[in-house]
């Protein structure tokens, strides 16, 4: 588990993890609604995320799971 910021920047969404100094961008999300985003996200360095899904409203800070390389 990690905590993670997430912003959005001209379409694009930033995952950073400031404790690994990573930033990356989602590639592709499970839900990716205004009242329900989150769930499996895929960064563009490979990297398979999960989050609860929630409210998008960004930025934020959340708990992500990482389930693969």
């Amino acid at each position: 588990m990690a905590k993670v910021m997430l912003r959005e920047k001209d379409g694009e969404i930033y995952f950073y993890i400031p404790k690994k100094d990573m930033e990356e961008t989602i590639t592709h999300i499970e839900f990716d609604q205004e009242d329900k985003w989150g769930g499996e996200m895929r960064l563009s360095n490979g990297e398979l995320w999960w989050a609860e899904p929630s409210a998008k409203q960004l930025p934020k800070e959340i708990v992500c799971k990482k389930l693969e390389d």
